[in-house]
């Protein structure tokens, strides 16, 4: 794996420091870090387990929906950055920009980006209408985890396949009757 990790990063190291190096801005750094805290751990469980207790109708359910993927998503995420490590691109590219206490464990594949989109994908599901909002906001945490260093574009769409397809999956599990 680490041989495929290798190729991998040769091939997506420019576009890496692309972002990482030649976007980086100051209203870019607030904007992605208010788009990485919808990645988090504690955003997407309190958000989806409000929604799932508080709100009406296909909401709630789309709550529910929400909350199991985002726990369930973590399982082959978890296993992943144990059974095949990669490191982080600040840890192998020295000219990354990183903030002061960067991530240590693995990098592939993001957390942050599993968690909004197992997060945003029910909602999308319940009303299409949404996806042209919450699609880009699931995109901006995605990028917002290349920006910060912490990740290769890689580890974010392997990401996003992960949170969508789980989501869909719990979806199609806990659906409205």
């Amino acid at each position: 794996m680490a041989q495929f990790y290798r190729m991998l990063s040769r091939f997506e190291s420019d576009w890496f420091l692309h972002i990482n190096v030649r976007w980086n801005r100051e209203a870019l750094n607030r904007l992605f870090w208010l788009l990485s805290i919808i990645g988090g751990a504690t955003f997407s469980l309190s958000v989806s387990l409000a929604a799932g207790l508080l709100a009406p109708g296909i909401w709630g359910i789309a709550g529910w929906q929400a909350l199991a993927a985002v726990v369930l998503s973590h399982l082959p995420v978890a296993l992943a950055k144990r059974v095949s490590p990669r490191s982080r691109p600040y840890q192998v590219l020295p000219q990354a920009k990183t903030g002061p206490r960067p991530l240590q464990d693995p990098s592939f594949p993001s957390g942050h980006t599993t968690a909004a989109f197992a997060l945003l994908t029910p909602w999308m599901a319940a009303s299409p209408a949404l996806i042209p909002l919450l699609l880009p906001i699931g995109a901006g945490v995605a990028l917002s985890r290349v920006y910060f260093g912490l990740h290769y574009p890689s580890d974010t769409i392997a990401g996003m396949l992960l949170g969508s397809s789980t989501a869909l999956l719990v979806g199609a599990w806990i659906h409205v009757a």
